[in-house]
């Protein structure tokens, strides 16, 4: 093999000095199904909602939480005995999220098996904005869409590092 044949094979088909642009980024197996036709952000919810530790209420909660770079972090629900250190579905995707260095994110996806829609709780609902901004919330069940929302219509007037 010519040198600049193997240097170029190293570089993943591009020569000393190239970049990769856009169009020919490496993506993992998760990634290519999300450019296809989009990632289904309320399918993963769902099957995040699965995982929840729901023992007392029963209600189980999904959230997935789409980074700024497409990439799904998923939350559920999990319950303890004293309902005061039970953590919402929507602030577990976030704080794993955040543990695993991302910073900048589009929008969540909320699902429970209720007819009205589950908009997140007023704590989850700050966790949200102070992390994640304006972020687009997309509400549904476990048949259909509910609904979707921008965090700034749900939380009019927000608590934020502007006021510190």
């Amino acid at each position: 093999m010519a040198d600049s044949n193997r240097e170029r094979v190293a570089h993943g088909g591009r020569f000393e000095g190239e970049r990769r642009t856009s169009g020919d980024r490496r993506l993992g197996s998760r990634r290519r199904a999300e450019r296809a036709g989009g990632v289904d952000l309320v399918a993963a919810a769902r099957r995040a909602r699965e995982h929840a530790a729901a023992a007392f209420s029963h209600f189980k909660v999904g959230a997935a939480l789409e980074t700024a770079a497409g990439v799904i972090v998923t939350g559920c629900n999990i319950e303890n005995a004293t309902y005061g250190l039970t953590i919402c579905a929507e602030r577990v995707a976030m704080f794993k999220a955040l543990s695993e260095g991302h910073r900048a994110f589009t929008r969540i996806a909320i699902v429970a098996d209720t007819d009205a829609p589950t908009p997140p709780c007023g704590a989850c609902r700050q966790i949200l904005w102070e992390f994640g901004g304006n972020l687009e919330i997309l509400l549904a069940n476990l048949a259909e869409d509910k609904g979707t929302h921008r965090l700034a219509d749900l939380l009019p007037l927000p608590f934020d590092a502007r006021l510190l």
